[in-house]
């Protein structure tokens, strides 16, 4: 069973972490491989679960160095976005190189994050985005770095959970409508996160 929160025994000291560090890093980003989806020419999702969460609060411990008095701030942070059983987690980053274009982009993407969705079988959720902050301006402009969650019934989990489902992720939006089609070693990573 997948486990849905960091708890602070979970927590590595900063010089143990720093030992093993390498080793972590090698092990989820290869995992990671296998929890990313291009969706059109701009987007990437990033699958979320325990494990890359762990390695993130162990980072910015690593880079912060802000001690015990972090810890719960990290945890706080990154907990909201494990999935808790029945739900799917991704993070999806608007990823353009150049600065005006990426200005214009996301200029039009306003709501984005409202539009995101997957389909089990052919049965569409839609995300619910993570509540923390808006990340869309007054002005229509979306971040680049959007956080959303696809709660699932049972149903759609068990299926989703089956070799071969069909799982497709997407974004509807009027000026961002793409959807790509999850390869089998995909759908079986993410099935992990489901209990």
């Amino acid at each position: 069973m997948a486990k849905h929160e960091i708890l602070r025994d979970d927590v590595m000291p900063l010089a143990e972490y720093t030992k093993v560090r390498s080793q972590k890093r090698k092990d989820i980003t290869a995992r990671k491989k296998n929890r990313r989806v291009d969706v059109g020419p701009h987007v990437t999702f990033y699958f979320e679960n325990f494990d890359t969460m762990w390695l993130q609060v162990h980072e910015m411990l690593y880079i912060e160095k802000g001690g015990e008095e972090q810890i719960a701030d990290e945890l706080a942070a990154y907990n909201p976005l494990i999935p808790k059983g029945r739900e799917l987690v991704a993070t999806f980053m608007i990823e353009i190189d150049d600065p005006v274009r990426r200005k214009n982009v996301l200029g039009r993407l306003g709501g984005v994050e409202e539009t995101a969705f997957i389909m089990v079988n052919g049965e569409k959720i839609l995300a619910q985005p993570e509540e923390d902050q808006d990340r869309t301006t007054a002005e229509g402009k979306a971040s680049s770095v959007q956080f959303v969650h696809f709660p699932l019934t049972d149903a759609q989990a068990e299926a989703a959970k089956k070799e071969g489902a069909q799982i497709i992720v997407g974004l509807g939006h009027e000026n961002y409508n793409h959807m790509a089609v999850l390869p089998e070693a995909i759908r079986a990573e993410l099935a992990s996160d489901l209990d």
